[in-house]
């Protein structure tokens, strides 16, 4: 079964949870607790005052806790399970339940959910792990995808739409005059949180790719007044609307660890407030710009760079988005190159697997991309700018970027690989 409850217990018997017994409060508080235990790679279970219900974080604050869940050992198995999610979904992947056997409404409102100010600068208080799916106006299917929630009051939060396929909902709606209903998932399991985070091409449902990522069909529910898919286990299910009322929305501390810009952005209504009938379940709590963050929206770009660079090059040795770089900006590929030219080939398959992508270093099968010293080395040994630079001016990159003007950017390849016919003289010496 999908249950985030199921990944906690397991975490416990692994000796990866910590807990605070007092409750917090939810203004700033949680947020050295919640880093000190990212840093650690550790699970951190906490309350906040004036919420029943107990939060979670750092599910997948590790690289290590992501294989687990897809139950892998290795990169290739783990970005093989996400490009076959894409090509392999199905809708006999879902199981429909009993929404009511599943879900009771909770009492009170969207003020007795755990939304926090992680940082001073921030807007307000945020709900960062809510999975928002809408059914697409022109096709049968559905999105899945996560956005931040900004709490306004009772009934209401500020939503972040980027313009990407939920966008494209609400444009659609909003130009026919319709408000955009929707389903609001807190506290998923990790798989539902990493398919709603992979941007399959649009129309396709992100649940239906459960399935093929965690090994088992996926059980979910239908929302009683909008008819929305949701899975069966969760910690909060909201039906709402998303309306054509515009407000200030941020600033908020986002992957980089820089404040995002402060948007006119739309309301969500909130309808109504579900529960589980039965056990409770977690609200997952992610840190911005922590370690879950950025494996979860950097991990299936990660995968994408490795399948594009392989497609177009022999062997690809490792890739990393590189924590630097937010898993976002920064990659680092390394290659076994069999031509002259393989460098060059790789830096240009990774810029148009992952738009977002600033700089990209590519080096030999001999140096590790998680040791930075290496990658530096490599850049300091085998680089000769005049050959080894690739760069593209004023090109479309992320608007999470300061530096660049509205996401338009320069964007730098960096081929750090040894020329083929002088290769002996780039190899350190081995001791034995």
């Amino acid at each position: 079964m999908y249950s985030l409850s199921n990944v906690v217990r397991q975490h416990v018997e692994k000796g990866y949870v910590y807990r605070i017994d007092r409750e917090l409060d939810p203004e700033l508080e949680p947020t050295k607790y919640i880093m000190k235990s990212d840093n650690a790679g550790t699970t951190l279970l906490f309350k906040v005052r004036g919420s029943t219900l107990e939060c979670v974080s750092g599910v997948i604050n590790t690289r290590e806790k992501l294989y687990e869940v897809l139950r892998v050992s290795r990169d290739e198995d783990a970005y093989s399970k996400v490009i076959n999610s894409l090509n392999s979904r199905s809708r006999q992947s879902l199981r429909e339940a009993s929404f009511r056997e599943n879900y009771r409404e909770l009492s009170s409102s969207a003020l007795s959910l755990p939304a926090i100010k992680f940082y001073s600068v921030d807007g307000g208080r945020y709900i960062t792990s809510s999975i928002v799916i809408a059914k697409t106006p022109d096709l049968d299917s559905y999105n899945a995808s996560i956005h931040r929630l900004m709490y306004l009051d009772n009934q209401r939060f500020a939503i972040r739409l980027v313009p990407r396929h939920l966008y494209s909902i609400y444009e659609t709606n909003r130009k026919a005059g319709r408000d955009t209903e929707v389903a609001v998932v807190i506290g998923a399991h990790p798989i539902v949180e990493l398919a709603a985070s992979i941007s399959p091409p649009y129309g396709v449902f992100e649940l239906e790719m459960v399935g093929n990522l965690g090994g088992e069909p996926l059980e979910v529910v239908r929302t009683p007044k909008y008819g929305i898919p949701v899975p069966a286990r969760a910690s909060v299910v909201m039906e709402g609307r998303i309306t054509r009322e515009l407000v200030r929305e941020g600033p908020f501390v986002d992957i980089l660890g820089l404040p995002d810009r402060v948007r006119d952005q739309p309301v969500l209504v909130v309808d109504s407030v579900y529960v589980p009938r039965e056990d409770p379940e977690y609200f997952h709590v992610i840190l911005p710009g922590g370690n879950e963050h950025m494996l979860l929206m950097g991990f299936p770009r990660e995968a994408a760079i490795w399948d594009s660079v392989r497609r177009a090059v022999p062997k690809v040795k490792k890739v990393r988005l590189t924590k630097g770089g937010g898993m976002w900006l920064h990659a680092v590929i390394s290659i076994k190159k069999v031509a002259e030219g393989d460098g060059k080939t790789a830096i240009m398959a990774a810029f148009a697997a992952h738009p977002s992508l600033k700089h990209v270093v590519v080096v030999d099968d001999d140096v590790d991309p998680d040791k930075p010293e290496e990658v530096e080395w490599a850049i300091a040994t085998r680089l000769q700018a005049g050959k080894g630079l690739v760069i593209i001016h004023h090109a479309r990159g992320s608007t999470l970027d300061p530096s660049s003007e509205d996401g338009l950017t320069d964007k730098v390849g960096i081929d750090a690989t040894a020329p083929l016919n002088r290769r002996e003289e780039f190899i350190r010496p081995i001791v034995e």
